[in-house]
């Protein structure tokens, strides 16, 4: 369809295909790690179905707060398995992280994964007291986004969100209608601005989108429309594409990782 190349990311990034191989190692390593020191919570039901869980992880010390990263994948792939090692960095700054599933469309809508969201960080903010942070790549910069939205989470843990940090992501639904991929989501009108953060009032908890400046130019323009209709700090990295814009999460002394802990964003 008209608009299936702009947003296709993979065949635009040299050696892609290795990335879920390696991310998968990865993660796995970083579970046994933590699960070794008994600081990792695996298999927390957010849900009805399988996929409806969370991991927590956690630090050495009582947590400063809880960081919620939600993982991409056009709600269409992917399971937490792949990504629990993106945790790291927070945790090395002694925050809980919780990396949730969800199911995926065609399954569900978008809609319903919206809500699922929400429950998991209703969930994992009864497990850990203090602040909490929410992050996500791609369809999960979408889905932490949304969590900003009036009336998405309860007031007393809207009332707990320091900072969201969407990073790479899609923030109007709309462009998506023309694309194959709404085979899958059966995004309607209705139901594609409902679910659009950038054509909704800005949350009260302070908001940084970060992009790669590398990235396909319909995510480097999804960016700018969250920030710009949100006030929202906006950071274009130079360099970095759609896979390795979420790499410095891993580094607790990262730039990504000291804004995202960051009450103002900063």
């Amino acid at each position: 369809m008209e608009l299936d190349d702009a947003y296709a990311n993979m065949p635009y990034i040299p050696g892609s295909e290795t990335y879920p191989g390696r991310w998968a190692a990865a993660a796995a390593a970083y579970r046994a790690e933590l699960g070794e020191a008994e600081r990792a919570r695996l298999d927390i039901s957010h849900g009805a179905s399988e996929r409806a869980a969370f991991d927590l992880f956690l630090p050495e010390e009582t947590p400063k707060g809880l960081c919620v990263f939600v993982h991409g994948g056009y709600w269409l792939k992917f399971h937490r398995d792949l990504w629990s090692h993106f945790a790291a960095g927070a945790v090395a700054r002694g925050w809980a992280v919780a990396v949730p599933s969800y199911d995926l469309c065609p399954a569900v809508r978008i809609s319903e994964i919206t809500r699922q969201i929400a429950q998991a960080v209703c969930v994992a903010a009864g497990r850990v007291r203090g602040p909490i942070v929410l992050t996500g790549h791609s369809a999960g910069g979408h889905l932490v986004a949304r969590m900003g939205m009036t009336g998405m989470l309860p007031a007393p843990v809207a009332e707990r969100i320091a900072h969201i940090l969407p990073i790479s992501p899609v923030a109007d639904l709309r462009p998506l209608m023309r694309t194959s991929m709404n085979a899958d989501f059966r995004l309607t009108d209705e139901e594609a601005a409902a679910e659009s953060p950038a054509l909704h009032p800005a949350p009260d908890a302070p908001v940084s989108v970060w992009v790669g400046g590398n990235e396909r130019p319909v995510f480097l323009d999804q960016a700018r429309w969250l920030a710009e209709a949100w006030g929202a700090k906006h950071v274009v990295v130079p360099g970095k594409h759609h896979l390795d814009i979420i790499e410095p999460l891993r580094d607790p002394a990262s730039d990504l990782v000291e804004s995202l802990l960051s009450p103002s964003g900063v």
